[in-house]
């Protein structure tokens, strides 16, 4: 989706959006000619304003909290690739 049709999904404002690319909260594709988001864009965001609305985490919490949400993708990534390796082994 468009930058324009992210903020209005996401409800933002255009500075917040600026914010938080600059802080690397969100990361949209960028191999388009525009700035391309996505759903987990959405989802993203919608942490974003949970943990800061409804929780009043600061900045420097959002920023450490998303760092460990990507850590813990990461391993679930990593576990479920050494399962399918695991699992074709045991097969083979």
């Amino acid at each position: 989706m468009t930058k324009q049709e992210f903020l209005i999904s996401a409800d933002l404002q255009e500075q917040t959006l600026e914010f938080w690319l600059e802080q690397r909260w969100l990361i949209p594709d960028e191999t388009a000619t525009e700035a391309r988001f996505t759903d987990c864009d959405i989802a993203r965001a919608s942490l974003i304003h949970d943990l800061q609305r409804d929780f009043g985490v600061n900045d420097a919490g959002v920023a450490l909290i998303l760092h460990l949400v990507d850590q813990l993708h990461g391993v679930r990534e990593a576990l479920s690739l050494l399962e399918e390796t695991t699992s074709l082994k045991s097969r083979g």
